[in-house]
């Protein structure tokens, strides 16, 4: 056991902040079965219940409509308040939402439940808008740098563990329990996960020492003259950012989302339909994913140290331009999951190694406000792609998108390393 317990609590790791440490595992290890069940099978369960893919798409998109609007107002927000106390509130708020999913099936039919879902997908996006901005700037102020990339590390290797036996179970009990009663109940695991979660999220503590200031005004006076609001407008939307080296960061992160999520309202339209695998196979496929993910994730530390999180992150990237592009000639259940175990590894290195990424090219007293703009970009991605790929799917066919969209995460990959 002794190797175990130092893969999760090295000897070397400072006292002050072994307690954070040990939440933020056992908070994403609950994440991990929310993410395993309920989030997991939510595409699929809009698949069987006959939705298009423009409203898998909208169901994607709500939550990145909502945040382009306020993810400025929240990195504002944020610099008011102690970090730690705001992130803990806002995602309980966010993951109560998780409970309506629960009694859907005997509120409406199969059109009111997808509208429904899509309805809450809306309204959840407010304070995620502010747990997206929020939980970088908590982790980068609750865990000393040079320990990051460890944290995040064990953090993976958690969430595989959790995301692979939620997903096993989540898919067998949907095989043996009969539709749509076998959904309530992973919702309501879901649900429970995401609560349980949010629980240690309350634990997490910044130092005082470790304080996120407000960015310096631009005058020092009380008031400004009507003639200075345009300047005043500017200030709030921290424009001088994108005169700063971090500009080339947002571009080529813009590209990388939107190559990214261009995809992702086709795959569950093609496992269910083009495919026709059963909720038993995804739960397969989701584990094999998670299970090279968690392989991926006990050697990001090394392999950042010797590449740095910029090269891991495109490396990672150029990796997930395999999957659609091959997943557009599979027909059968096992080349599902040889690509489910590819495109785990490649997300391992890309999902542990891109906030460390970010956190590097941000001033370190200036975090809010950079997140901020980060979060915006990344949801219009979020936004135009998972509007955008169906319908650009509704033209060339499914087949040609999916080949077509991973040619774009494969340049993006490629401009993270040279531009990024």
């Amino acid at each position: 056991m002794l190797p175990i317990k130092r893969f999760f609590l090295h000897p070397a790791m400072p006292g002050a902040y072994r307690a954070n440490f040990i939440h933020l595992y056992l908070d994403i290890a609950w994440f991990g079965i929310l993410s395993g069940s309920a989030v997991n099978f939510l595409s699929v369960y809009l698949a069987r219940l006959g939705a298009s893919g423009l409203q898998i798409g909208l169901l994607g998109a709500m939550g990145a409509l909502v945040s382009l609007g306020l993810a400025i107002p929240a990195g504002r927000w944020l610099e008011r308040r102690p970090v730690d106390k705001a992130v803990f509130q806002t995602s309980i708020y966010y993951r109560l939402f998780y409970l309506l999913w629960i009694p859907l099936p005997w509120l409406f039919g199969e059109q009111g439940q997808i509208w429904a879902l899509i309805a809450i997908a809306l309204l959840m996006g407010i304070p995620l808008t502010v747990i997206g901005v929020g939980f970088n700037a908590l982790f980068a102020a609750a865990v000393p740098a040079e320990w990051r990339a460890a944290v995040v590390g064990v953090r993976n290797v958690v969430l595989s563990m959790t995301f692979m036996l939620s997903s096993l179970g989540s898919g067998y009990l949907l095989d043996h329990v009969p539709f749509p009663a076998g959904y309530q109940i992973v919702f309501a695991i879901g649900a429970f996960g995401a609560l349980m979660s949010s629980l240690h999220l309350y634990f997490i503590r910044v130092r005082p020492s470790a304080p996120l200031p407000r960015p310096a005004p631009d005058s020092g006076g009380a008031g400004l003259p009507p003639a200075a609001a345009p300047r005043r407008l500017g200030a709030s939307l921290r424009l001088d950012i994108w005169k700063t080296p971090f500009a080339a960061v947002l571009l080529v992160m813009l590209g990388f989302h939107l190559a990214q999520f261009l995809a992702i309202p086709l795959f569950p339209l093609y496992f269910v339909n083009q495919m026709g695998l059963n909720d038993a196979q995804i739960g397969v496929g989701t584990a094999l994913f998670y299970l090279s993910h968690l392989v991926a994730s006990t050697q990001l530390a090394r392999i950042a140290r010797r590449l740095g999180n910029q090269k891991v992150t495109a490396v990672g990237v150029v990796g997930l331009s395999i999957y659609p592009i091959l997943l557009a000639f599979s027909q059968t259940a096992y080349a599902y999951f040889a690509l489910q175990f590819i495109a785990g590894a490649a997300w391992g290195l890309t999902g542990g190694a891109y906030a460390n990424y970010l956190l590097e090219r941000i001033p370190e007293g200036d975090r809010p406000a950079h997140l901020a703009w980060y979060t915006l970009v990344a949801n219009a991605c979020i936004l135009v792609g998972s509007l955008a790929g169906p319908a650009i799917a509704g033209i060339l066919g499914l087949g040609v998108a999916l080949i077509v969209f991973g040619m774009l995460r494969l340049l993006a990959g490629l401009a993270i390393w040279r531009w990024g």
